[in-house]
């Protein structure tokens, strides 16, 4: 069978000296999260392993690139949702934004937040970006209405390290979930925790199945965050 391995980056620093960081390093737990999540899957073998370009995921990846010796692979389209250039200004101003999104109508907030990146482009990227990555190795969507697969070597392992967001609509992109603007509400996904899809054959084709969602049970419980 094959499996997608889906691993969430690991705790960012997203406010420094009470002002917003975009693009945020990690802060020594979401190091230590990232080490700890290379221990785990450092032995496990992988066709294909990539990150997200952004430096959250890079950190996140780089322990792991090194545990299995292989040189880092970015791939830009597991880029989460881009948030609105917020560095440097006060950590309220962020937090209030997300108050005012939260408590939208359910279908406003496809608009996603002001200055950002609307959450229904956000999921069409996504989409767009796993079935061409999908479609390069011989992995393309049946036609019908339901989430069936030919699959051209159902033995591939592929681990991709992004964001709680961009993780989220792949595992709806795969299992034929419609996609709500709140998916990362929908799927709690905690920092550096590992998801696993495997494919299930059937008669006319592979079908995928979530086997684990945000498995962290390599931390420690004060460490699991999200």
């Amino acid at each position: 069978m094959m499996e997608i391995v889906l691993i969430r980056h690991g705790e960012p620093e997203w406010i420094r000296d009470g002002l917003n960081v975009d693009n945020p390093p990690l802060t020594t737990r979401g190091r230590d999260q990232a080490q700890r999540m290379a221990d785990a899957l450092g032995n496990e073998p992988f066709d294909e392993v990539y990150c997200s370009p952004l430096r959250r995921a890079r950190e996140t990846a780089a322990p792991l690139f090194d545990a299995l010796g292989r040189a880092e692979q970015i791939d830009p389209w597991l880029e989460e949702i881009r948030n609105p250039i917020w560095h440097g200004t006060p950590q309220e101003k962020s937090e209030e934004a997300y108050r005012q999104d939260r408590a939208r109508r359910s279908h406003e907030r496809w608009q996603g937040l002001d200055g950002g990146e609307p959450v229904d482009e956000f999921v069409e990227r996504i989409h767009v970006g796993c079935s061409l990555f999908l479609q390069e190795r011989g992995i393309r969507r049946l036609p019908g209405d339901l989430a069936m697969w030919d699959i051209d070597d159902p033995q591939r392992r592929i681990a991709l390290v992004a964001h709680a967001g961009t993780n989220s609509v792949v595992i709806c992109h795969l299992l034929g979930l419609s996609a709500t603007p709140w998916e990362w509400d929908r799927f709690v996904i905690g920092h550096a925790s590992v998801s696993r899809l495997q494919t299930m054959e059937m008669g006319d084709g592979h079908t995928f199945s979530l086997t684990r969602l945000s498995d962290n049970e390599f931390l420690d419980r004060p460490d699991r965050t999200v």
